[in-house]
């Protein structure tokens, strides 16, 4: 699938109500630059364990949407996650938080979009919401919506773009 995020703004910007572009806070980690999918959403805080489980699944056209609440004090997400999100079909990853394992991170063919790296791990106590509507960067994120990100940004639509 071929798109451009600035192209995707002129077309859609006045014709779908609900088009929301994120704040350029992002850094690009993964093997991929441009990716989209379907958004499936969870929140956590520094604990990592609901993570593997949602990552597990078996998926096709799906975007990740962590909200981590900005932490810079761990790694949610690191280079064995993205094996499995890569291996599992997990078109993208968006980390409101940190990454560790930078390096294998890019050589994976998987989108992955984070705050910054860090190289302390996370907990695992398990606690979470999945599915949940999250906030941050300027934007509703809602899981079943549609994220569509390249080297110019990320936008999240209600409807299919493409």
């Amino acid at each position: 699938m071929s798109f451009k995020t600035p192209d995707l703004c002129d077309k859609f910007v006045d014709k779908i109500h609900h088009l929301q572009v994120a704040d350029p806070i992002f850094k690009s980690f993964g093997g991929t630059q441009t990716f989209c999918g379907r958004v499936t959403t969870l929140k956590i805080f520094e604990d990592n364990a609901p993570l593997r489980q949602v990552l597990e699944e078996k998926v096709e056209d799906r975007v990740l949407v962590i909200d981590g609440g900005g932490s810079h004090r761990c790694a949610l997400f690191g280079g064995n996650l993205s094996k499995l999100a890569s291996d599992n079909g997990w078109s993208g990853i968006i980390v409101y938080g940190c990454i560790r394992d930078s390096v294998e991170i890019s050589k994976l063919p998987i989108g992955v979009l984070a705050l910054h790296t860090h190289p302390m791990k996370s907990n695992k106590r398990g606690g979470g919401d999945r599915d949940c509507l999250i906030t941050f960067a300027g934007v509703n994120f809602r899981t079943g919506s549609y994220l569509y990100a390249d080297e110019d940004g990320v936008i999240v639509a209600d409807d299919k773009l493409v």
